[in-house]
């Protein structure tokens, strides 16, 4: 028997809109409301503002380490803002500056990081998960999500995030296989910083992109500039209205960069050079989404001078708010809270033994 070619789709493109000089292709300029593009700017600048703060609050030791999101806020924000409130947003845990797009509040940031499980209290009506540090684990659950959508019949669709790092777990390739095996309404968001921690990207694949690992799985795949929020947008919107009319998942690769430490115990000039952190500063994508702004005539330096003024009180409210907050929370006897819808008579005698012994030490609180 001869051998015989297998055509199989074999195309990954890659979209750059609004490139690192603020140069525009107009053929490919997303239809965006100002008022969208505003706030979307917004919420760069808080995103970028908060990271910032937040790494100054850990480092004078009033909040735990934490994963700065610091140069990769257009990969996250573009994409979630495609998304409707009843979508599903699945993150990993550099996605903050989306979680506060779709409705988290500063002060639970500060509060999770500061070790209390109230600050990942998920509101009744909201479709957003915690956060997510084990590497990967997210993607099966955001799988199962959409499957349950499908399997409902709702158009909701589930929106997973996760890193360069995550493409090498086995949950990444079980989650794509069942997705597209089943057609499950799901985007897959994969932030490619170059970095999976120390471990760099050449290290981890051989594959010339990420979106190419969408072709093994039958499903589209495509690799857009992470840095610019425009071509991420694009991107993400095609793939939510491909998800949501029955066509399926899509993996989106958005090539982008860690500026910051990998977490606060990070110390990333161990692994990678000045140089290297340099020439990603030059492609920041605040700084080139506002030039885009400004020639568009929807941003001045007045408006960016009140937005700054206006984003900073906001996170200093948010850090008082929070700060006073936390002296109500950390009662002990929680611990048996959340785990039997109805508490078992054996867990019910401890929880009563040890609010006698907590009273007995005189931390006493009202634990019915």
């Amino acid at each position: 028997m001869p051998r015989k070619e297998i055509s199989i789709p074999d195309k990954i493109e890659h979209i750059s809109i609004l490139n690192e000089e603020g140069e525009l292709d107009k053929a490919l300029e997303p239809d965006i409301p100002e008022d969208l593009l505003l706030r979307l700017f917004r919420a760069m600048l808080l995103g970028r503002k908060f990271d910032e703060r937040l790494l100054n609050l850990q480092r004078q030791g009033r909040i735990g380490t934490f994963a700065p999101t610091n140069g990769q806020e257009a990969a996250h924000l573009g994409a979630a803002a495609a998304l409707l409130p009843s979508d599903w947003f699945v993150p990993a845990f550099r996605e903050t500056a989306a979680e506060i797009w779709r409705g988290r509040t500063l002060e639970s940031v500060i509060i999770y990081y500061n070790g209390f499980n109230e600050g990942v209290d998920i509101p009744e009506d909201s479709n957003d998960f915690p956060v997510s540090v084990p590497v990967g684990s997210q993607i099966i659950h955001a799988v199962g999500l959409a499957w349950a959508a499908r399997y409902r019949q709702k158009d909701d669709v589930a929106m997973v995030f996760f890193g360069d790092g995550a493409t090498s777990e086995g949950d990444f390739h079980e989650g794509l296989n069942f997705a597209s095996v089943f057609q499950t309404p799901v985007i897959f968001v994969c932030q490619n910083n170059h970095w999976a921690i120390s471990m760099p990207r050449s290290k981890q694949t051989r594959s010339k992109t990420l979106a190419q690992k969408a072709l093994a799985y039958g499903m589209p795949g495509i690799q857009v500039d992470g840095n610019d929020i425009l071509a991420v947008y694009a991107a993400a919107q095609e793939a939510v209205n491909r998800a949501r009319s029955g066509g399926g998942p899509t993996l989106i690769e958005c090539v982008t960069y860690r500026m910051a430490v990998h977490t606060t115990a990070d110390d990333p000039k161990r692994y990678r050079t000045e140089e290297e952190v340099e020439q990603w500063k030059k492609r920041d994508p605040i700084i080139r989404f506002q030039k885009y702004l400004i020639d568009k005539g929807v941003l001045s330096e007045n408006k960016i001078a009140g937005l700054d003024s206006e984003v900073e009180e906001e996170i200093q409210s948010a850090i008082d708010r929070a700060e006073a907050h936390m002296k109500t929370l950390g009662d002990p006897i929680d611990m048996f809270k959340h785990t039997y819808a109805e508490m078992p008579p054996f867990l019910k005698e401890q929880k009563e033994a040890f609010a006698r012994e907590l009273a007995e030490r005189g931390e006493e609180k009202n634990h019915d």
